[in-house]
C-alpha cells in the first residue's frame, strides 16, 4: 500500500529503508514483492530519464498502481531532478517524494531551487529528498568513477532549514554505478553531519559497496539506501540466460518471470542488510 515518503523514513531505528530503481513492472514487483515478505517498507525509484522518456508517466501510473496494490509498505520517488516543470508533473501525477537534486548549482542557487521544489510539494503532502555536495556517475549506466565534491558537514543544517527539504543525500565518498578504485568512505564527515542534522539522511551508489561497510553506515545513521546497478545486472543476466529459450517459444511471460525473480533475490538480500538481519 502507498504510504508517506517520510513515514517510511521515520520507521528506521538502526536500520535503513531501501530504494530501488525501477525500470519497469518486472523491477517494481520483485521490489515489492521481496519487501512484503520481509515485511520491510520500500521505495521504487523512478529516475529522471524514465520519467521524461515517451511513456514515463504510464510508468509512472503504473508504479504507483502496482505500490498501491502491494502488501508492501511502498512509496514512489522521482529520482535525480533538476527541473522543476518534471519535478511538478510528477508531483501532480501521484509522485510521493522527489529527489530535487542541485547539487551543481552554487550553493545558494540550490538552496533556492529545492525550496520551491518543497513548496511545491507541501501542496500533495509529498517528500523531497535533496543533495549538497556531488555524488559522482550515472544512475543509470554502469561505469567506473571516482568520487565528487563532498557533503560539507558545516552547510549540512542550514541547507536542511533554508530549504525545507525533508532528506539530505550525502556525498562522503559514495559514487553512483561502478568504483574506480575500492570504496572509502569518509566516516568522520560522516559522523559530523549526523551530529549537525536531525533530518534523515541517504546513501546512493549502494550497489558498489560491501556489506561491513554498509552496515556501518547505517549504524553510523544512514536511513535510505538507494540501489540500482545490481538490479539491473541481475536483470541483464537473467534475460541474457533466458532469452535464447523464450526466443525458440516465443514465450515472453517467462522471460518475465525469470528476470523478476532475479531481481527479488538481490533486493530480498539486500532488504536483509538494510534490517541488520
Amino acid at each position: 500500500m502507498l504510504v508517506p515518503f517520510r513515514d517510511l523514513l521515520a520507521e528506521t531505528d538502526r536500520s535503513a529503508v531501501g530504494a530501488f530503481t525501477c525500470y519497469d513492472l518486472e523491477v517494481a514487483a520483485a521490489a515489492l514483492g521481496a519487501a512484503a515478505d520481509r515485511g520491510r517498507g520500500v521505495i521504487l525509484l523512478l529516475g529522471n530519464a524514465s520519467f521524461v522518456a515517451p511513456d514515463g508517466e504510464l510508468l509512472l501510473a503504473a508504479l504507483l498502481a502496482a505500490a498501491d496494490a502491494s502488501g508492501a509498505r511502498a512509496c514512489v520517488q522521482l529520482d535525480h531532478c533538476g527541473d522543476l516543470g518534471v519535478i511538478e508533473a510528477a508531483l501532480r501525477q501521484g509522485a510521493g517524494a522527489v529527489m530535487a537534486d542541485g547539487s551543481s548549482l552554487p550553493y545558494a542557487e540550490n538552496v533556492a531551487f529545492v525550496r520551491r521544489a518543497a513548496e511545491l510539494a507541501a501542496a500533495t503532502g509529498a517528500g523531497v529528498e535533496c543533495e549538497l555536495g556531488g555524488i559522482a556517475g550515472d544512475e543509470d549506466v554502469a561505469e567506473a568513477v571516482a568520487a565528487g565534491a563532498l557533503t560539507e558537514p558545516a552547510q549540512a543544517a542550514d541547507f536542511l532549514a533554508s530549504s525545507g527539504a525533508h532528506c539530505l543525500a550525502v556525498s562522503i565518498g559514495n559514487v553512483h554505478g561502478d568504483y574506480r578504485e575500492p570504496p572509502s568512505l569518509d566516516w568522520l564527515r560522516l559522523g559530523a553531519i549526523r551530529a549537525r542534522v536531525a533530518h534523515p539522511l541517504s546513501l546512493h551508489g549502494a550497489s558498489g559497496l560491501p556489506e561491513p561497510m554498509l552496515r556501518r553506515a547505517i549504524g553510523a545513521g544512514i536511513a535510505k539506501v538507494n540501489v540500482n546497478t545490481e538490479l539491473r545486472r541481475a536483470y541483464l543476466d537473467a534475460t541474457a540466460d533466458r532469452l535464447g529459450e523464450a526466443r525458440a517459444k516465443a514465450n515472453v511471460a517467462a522471460l518475465h518471470v525469470a528476470q523478476t525473480a532475479a531481481v527479488r533475490r538481490v533486493v530480498s538480500d539486500k532488504l536483509a542488510v538494510l534490517a541488520g538481519d
